[in-house]
């Protein structure tokens, strides 16, 4: 595990109520309070999360600089938390953020704005 998540300052009532994968990580979804639009995926350790909901701004771990960031401190496109939930399995947390800017670093409005959406095709070989 690459947390030891018991270090954290985040209440203990909300970070019992969470599973983390083998690293000590949830999965965030943020969406916009605004357009109810999905802005982004990141990750979060018990005190990135403990830090979002203690400032307000929405704050990650970064798998590949392996440090936090609080979206919006170097570009400006920050996210203010106006509400977290967590799923039902404890696995995720959904942030509903007013977002100033853009929120992917390709500086489109949400990070599913460049991929493209994929076709679904109805099938008949397809069983129940």
């Amino acid at each position: 595990m690459l947390f030891d998540n018991s270090q954290s300052h985040l209440d203990h009532a909300i970070a019992k109520r969470l599973k983390h994968d083998d690293n000590g990580l949830i999965v965030a979804v943020v969406q916009s309070v605004d357009t109810n639009r999905v802005l982004m995926v990141g990750y979060m350790n018990d005190e990135a999360l403990y830090r979002t909901i203690s400032t307000g701004k929405a704050t990650f771990w970064s798998r590949s600089r392996q440090e936090y960031w609080c979206k919006g401190d170097t570009s400006g496109h920050v996210q203010y938390v106006k509400k977290v939930e967590i799923d039902c399995d404890g696995d995720a947390v959904l942030l509903h953020v007013e977002q100033i800017g853009s929120a992917c670093h390709t500086g489109e409005y949400s990070c599913f704005d460049t991929g493209g959406e994929i076709p679904l095709y109805a099938t008949e070989d397809i069983k129940e």
